[in-house]
């Protein structure tokens, strides 16, 4: 008898690569895959949980929570970030049948039988195999998980509790999947893990592992997820510019602050001058490259002088877009017990200052694009327009029919 599934999925593009893993070991248990909030009835919810900030923990109790009200008589399990860190509040949780670590997420088939609530907190393994291959049948862009775990320990971030150590996927395995989803005729795939810079597996790293994927025949480009600007990742960045025009023109190289002073404070290794000079190099390749960013206001020990330095350093850098997080303590974490906290209302204004800053900031770049040529990916169809992104992260709109969805077309921007 054919059975039914729902995955929610809360936070960052590695959540989404593991769905898209769950969904194939779910396929090959004879589940059928739907949309959250489907009308038909349920036999098993899963919550990909996140737990990047106290508000990303509440969220996902609070999906738990509402579909269980959604479908009461469904199976409920938890997994993901929110679940490494607060374990047993998962387990006590009454709207949650069972609860899978990261690393358990392999395990999933092992809970599909409702015999009776299922609870499995393991250790970290080493390098990796998925033995599955992601599945996404809602959309027209896969994300291919090459790595977990992160050795930064930056002072506010609770990943590398939550992921463990850095850990890579097996060469062959990601080679396999990209084949399948070029072969598919997926068009754009993104390699995505927690520091994906730390790829490593048979000799391979990740600019070595790009080229491979690069020369699979088929008509589809590679997208990085996330880059860490650090110097030793310089010859990456030469690899990239090796594979052609297969690699999309995208950077996400994650800042966090722009004074020298709050980027040690945070554990980062690297100062604003050394980013600078990797963005530099990253633009004299690509020179319309998008570069994105994340940056965190109200970090503490944040002066008014350190946080004006931040907003000047991030203008000058002309990002084409930035996430910006106003800076939540984890416990477990050393900045939560950081002296010289920010008052709430002063974070809050400083979001905004840096909120309009990344706003100017964006139109420069999309002015930037007028008149180009761009390649793009149209995703869908909606009140008779076709929407989609370039190759360069800027999303496009055009007539309905003027274009084929799903397939990389050159459109004037």
């Amino acid at each position: 008898m054919s059975r039914s599934a729902v995955i929610v999925n809360l936070g960052c593009r590695l959540n989404q690569a593991d769905a898209a893993l769950m969904t194939d070991r779910l396929q090959r248990n004879g589940y059928t895959l739907v949309e959250p909030g489907s009308a038909s009835a349920v036999d098993l919810v899963i919550i990909n949980s996140c737990a990047v900030t106290a508000t990303a923990v509440s969220k996902s109790r609070q999906a738990a929570v509402k579909y269980r009200k959604l479908y009461p008589d469904a199976r409920i399990i938890v997994t993901g970030c929110a679940v490494e860190i607060d374990f047993d509040k998962w387990r006590d949780l009454a709207a949650c049948d069972g609860a899978l670590t990261n690393v358990d997420k392999r395990s999933l088939e092992t809970m599909l039988e409702p015999d009776e609530p299922h609870f499995s907190l393991n250790e970290p393994v080493s390098g990796f195999e998925e033995h599955a291959a992601g599945r996404f049948p809602f959309r027209h862009r896969a994300l291919v998980k090459i790595q977990e775990g992160c050795n930064n320990f930056c002072t506010y971030c609770i990943v590398p509790y939550t992921r463990g150590p850095e850990r890579s996927r097996s060469a062959e395995e990601v080679l396999q999947e990209c084949e399948a989803l070029a072969a598919a005729g997926i068009p754009e795939i993104v390699l995505t893990g927690v520091n994906t810079c730390a790829y490593s597996d048979s000799g391979y790293d990740l600019g070595q592992l790009v080229k491979r994927i690069a020369a699979i025949p088929g008509d589809f480009r590679i997208r990085l997820s996330s880059t860490e600007p650090k110097f030793d990742n310089l010859k990456l960045l030469d690899s990239l510019k090796e594979c052609g025009g297969k690699v999309c023109r995208f950077l996400h190289l994650s800042l966090q602050h722009g004074s020298d002073e709050i980027l040690r404070k945070m554990g980062r290794k690297y100062t604003a001058k050394e980013y600078a000079e990797f963005a530099a190099y990253a633009r004299s390749l690509w020179p319309d490259i998008h570069l994105g960013t994340d940056v965190i206001v109200g970090f503490p020990g944040e002066t008014d002088e350190l946080f004006n330095e931040g907003v000047e350093f991030v203008k000058s850098m002309n990002f084409a877009n930035i996430h910006i997080f106003r800076y939540s303590p984890r416990p477990g974490t050393p900045a939560a017990g950081f002296p010289d906290r920010v008052p709430g209302e002063v974070a809050k204004a400083r979001y905004d200052i840096m909120a309009q800053a990344a706003e100017e900031s964006r139109k420069r770049f999309y002015a930037s694009q007028k008149g180009k040529i761009l390649p793009v990916i149209f995703e869908e169809e909606k009140n008779g327009l076709i929407h989609g992104w370039s190759d360069n992260y800027l999303q496009v709109s055009r007539p309905s029919g003027s274009a084929q969805l799903g397939r990389i077309v050159n459109v004037e921007f």
